[in-house]
């Protein structure tokens, strides 16, 4: 009795397409936003405990790590709304509202909330 061939597995098949490469990548940096969760939870125990968040923010290791997890979140979250318009289909007045529309409220939205929280995070006393 013999078996059905079965081919070897390709562990690299999403190289081989730009789009599936990029949809891969987008579902690594995952790991990145849990591992900013992470940092700020600490950041956020050590404040309220009464210990130095500098302490353990300021370590080498700790600074290269989020340097890579900004860079990666970032990713995440343009990709992140880029998409919006493919789930979200938003119409007025019966007129289905363009992709680059949906696209441009997203960015502008994020803009200005992250300008908000800069200028209270950066802000001197």
């Amino acid at each position: 009795m013999t078996t059905a061939y079965r081919p070897p597995r390709d562990h690299a098949w999403f190289l081989r397409n730009r789009t599936c490469a990029l949809f891969v990548a987008r579902e690594l940096t995952s790991v990145f936003v849990a591992w900013a969760i992470v940092f700020l939870m600490v950041v956020i125990d050590a404040v309220l405990n009464g210990g130095d968040p500098a302490a353990f923010a300021g370590q080498p290791w700790v600074i290269a790590l989020n340097v890579v997890a900004l860079a990666a979140t970032t990713f995440h979250a343009v990709t992140f709304l880029n998409l919006a318009p493919k789930a979200t289909v938003v119409r007025l007045d019966g007129y289905r509202l363009p992709a680059w529309m949906i696209q441009g409220g997203n960015h502008s939205a994020w803009l200005l909330i992250s300008a908000v929280i800069a200028y209270f995070v950066l802000r001197t006393p």
